[in-house]
């Protein structure tokens, strides 16, 4: 007589290891933001690249429209402990944006509309790691999402992904931001648990 009943398989790996360590599945899109939902016309929305030495390189929502766009899909990991598979955007890489931009920085500092902001590496932002995503699922990003367009990195926490992101400030020092501030990890990975400072 066998100890294991018939049909059972052991433990499931949740989606076969897509899950980082502490996360669970959702399959909706929970809606987490620092603040009001901030509103923004097309005819005033643009987005900039600024410089360690004070160049400024800007797109307005048509000129963002007309550049080459990807469809990345991707998995999303909150630092809530949510993720979510399989996400499907359309935006310009980074790649694209910082074409023509001369810089030796190696730190970044995204800004929104709405005052918050989050620092990255900047190596992180490109090499088709990032991107400014402007469409969700085939519809244009809704507001709650961070819509018009918001910052897509996807390999880091999801608070690294700036809603409302009106831009990205190059910088030689690294610049904690909003959540960086009050105690989140300055890096985000989620496959090392980086939540918090000192994670």
């Amino acid at each position: 007589m066998g100890i294991v009943s018939r049909g059972f398989f052991g433990r499931r790996r949740e989606e076969d290891g897509k899950l980082p360590p502490g996360q669970y599945l959702t399959h909706d899109f929970p809606v987490l933001s620092a603040g009001p939902t901030p509103r923004i016309g097309l005819d005033r929305w643009e987005f900039a690249i600024d410089t360690e030495l004070g160049e400024t390189h800007r797109w307005s929502w048509p000129e963002l429209l007309a550049l080459p766009s990807e469809t990345p899909t991707v998995d999303l990991h909150c630092v809530t402990k949510w993720s979510k598979l399989g996400t499907g955007w359309q935006g310009v890489s980074l790649d694209v944006l910082m074409e023509n931009v001369e810089t030796g920085a190696e730190y970044a500092l995204a800004y929104s509309y709405g005052g918050y902001t989050t620092n990255l590496p900047l190596e992180d932002l490109l090499d088709g790691k990032a991107w400014i995503a402007y469409k969700y699922d085939g519809d244009d990003l809704e507001p709650r999402h961070g819509g018009p367009a918001r910052l897509l990195v996807p390999h880091l926490y999801l608070w690294k992904s700036a809603k409302w992101v009106r831009g990205i400030r190059l910088m030689n020092e690294d610049w904690p931001g909003f959540w960086e501030t009050a105690g989140y990890h300055d890096y985000g990975d989620p496959w090392r648990e980086q939540r918090y400072q000192g994670d």
